[in-house]
């Protein structure tokens, strides 16, 4: 990832008429109606038809959030639009590079977070823990399966997650569910949807990804010191054997580079061993807040001004508002951003190829990421009609398992809780089942935190029903927490390893 870097905004209120959006998205940057602007260069945008960043508001819409006040929602939008980007194109761009790259079968994709952030997440501990366990993850996929790892983080903006009905029973009555941080609280006297936290969720994803920047730059990541990874978290002595084993190779491999010089910092590859690329990805959930900050800014490939999302640098669309005719496909077909589309059990074959062909009609390859979150006793049923779909499609998607979604049960004390072994016998399946289809899975995509919390079942800390509520924190899914994260990424590197030699087994 680059430093900090930021654009001023070039663009006014989205949320006002589709008349003021282009006028301030086109003359705002030099750019009228495509054709040469004042400055001589030619500015030509490619834009979706008939889209805008508000032409969303055309479609019907579900899991929408319904403000009492319309008038305070207009002005918290209105100071959304004139904050600057998060992001910047060149980052995006750079992301959908290495997407591409992920599709190809070049490189694999680790996405994982939580499933819903909190504002209290925005401190330097449960960042830091994150980065951690996401930086191990991969550089142990890094060593079984022998490429790149692209990583991606629900951080900095997951803040809103989609709900089953919208409300629920509290003390025999009906009271609003919570839809996350930017939406409303989770203290029962606190759920009405409020404006207001649009805003706080802008300013605490900026803090957050401002940290995680900083740190990055500063030596976080150096690959120069493996060793110093702590592994006091890793209770098993096995898990613990084998990652110090790979510490210990990468260590060795590390220290003859050292020796050669290629840590100078004039050798070409010296950026790859002191710093990594992390970027940021959340579901595109709350569409007022995602319109707000839409920019029109130039592209730093084609040098003609197009629409990025700059509050993140991935979006993804979720299964309940994947519909073809509806606002969420709309707004993101329309956006330069690599996407994610979460592909269950509901979604048919032809519904998947016409999906593809409305987000990505030039089918440019990494643009769309399906994440396919079947569960493990349904991935055989229906993950090969839609291998075969996108095979006749004459898309080239990047194919990550999301193994935690469909795999959601209640314990038998009554939370929801996921079973380690089911997690793995998806995965598994998943890619065995790629496999016999001439496909392969190019990625994960897991709810995780880097804490020591309770809230799935198995793993090598054995943990059992009876123990979810020693440290049950979540306030929506549970999450893999530090050492199930660990092994899952040992299980996946050693399968990777094993493949490598010419044995095809099981994870």
């Amino acid at each position: 990832m680059t430093g900090p870097i930021i654009i001023v905004n070039t663009t006014k209120d989205h949320a006002t008429t589709e008349k003021s959006e282009k006028t301030n998205g086109n003359l705002k940057n030099g750019v009228t109606n495509g054709k040469n602007s004042s400055n001589g260069i030619n500015n030509k945008t490619h834009v979706a038809d008939n889209w805008s960043p508000s032409s969303w508001r055309t479609k019907p819409i579900k899991q929408d959030v319904i403000y009492d006040d319309k008038e305070h929602l207009k002005k918290v939008l209105t100071k959304l639009n004139h904050l600057p980007p998060m992001v910047t194109p060149e980052e995006i761009i750079k992301l959908r590079n290495q997407l591409k790259q992920v599709a190809l079968n070049k490189a694999f994709l680790l996405q994982g977070g939580d499933c819903a952030e909190l504002f209290d997440y925005c401190s330097q501990e449960p960042i830091e823990s994150k980065l951690k366990v996401l930086l191990q993850m991969s550089l142990v996929l890094t060593w079984g399966a022998r490429v790149p790892v692209v990583r991606i983080a629900r951080m900095s903006g997951q803040y809103a997650k989609p709900r089953s009905s919208p409300f629920e029973k509290y003390q025999g009555q009906d009271i609003p569910s919570f839809r996350g941080d930017n939406v409303n609280g989770f203290d029962i006297d606190d759920r009405k949807p409020d404006p207001e936290r649009l805003v706080g969720a802008y300013f605490h994803s900026a803090a957050t990804l401002n940290y995680v920047r900083s740190i990055l730059n500063s030596g976080f990541a150096d690959l120069h010191h493996p060793s110093e990874w702590s592994l006091h978290h890793v209770r098993s002595n096995g898990t613990r054997q084998e990652y110090q084993t790979i510490v210990d190779r990468l260590t060795d491999a590390l220290d003859f580079m050292t020796t050669i010089g290629a840590d100078n910092p004039l050798s070409p590859i010296s950026n790859s061993l002191n710093s990594v690329d992390l970027f940021m990805s959340h579901e595109g959930l709350v569409l007022e807040y995602e319109q707000s900050l839409t920019r029109h800014l130039r592209n730093p490939t084609t040098d003609e001004f197009e629409w990025f999302n700059v509050g993140t640098h991935f979006l993804w669309v979720g299964d309940r508002t994947r519909q073809l005719n509806g606002a969420h496909v709309e707004y993101f077909r329309g956006i330069q951003n690599p996407i994610g589309i979460k592909v269950g059990p509901s979604m048919q074959p032809d519904e998947l190829k016409e999906l593809l062909d409305i987000v990505n009609p030039n089918k440019e390859i990494g643009k769309v990421t399906l994440i396919t979150r079947y569960g493990a006793n349904n991935v055989e049923k229906y993950l090969p009609g839609h291998i075969q779909a996108v095979k006749e499609s004459g898309h080239v998607v990047v194919w990550a398992c999301d193994p935690m979604h469909g795999n959601t049960k209640n314990s038998s004390s009554g939370v929801k809780t996921r079973h380690f072994n089911a997690i793995i016998e998806e995965l598994s399946k998943a890619i065995h089942i790629h496999k016999a289809n001439n496909s392969q899975m190019n990625g994960v995509h897991f709810e995780l935190t880097g804490e020591g919390v309770t809230e799935c079942v198995g793993g090598s800390m054995q943990l059992a029903d009876a123990d979810l509520a020693l440290n049950y924190k979540t306030y929506c899914d549970p999450r893999l927490n530090y050492e199930q994260s660990l092994d899952v990424a040992f299980l996946i590197a050693k399968y990777y390893e094993k493949e490598r030699n010419g044995y095809l087994p099981g994870l």
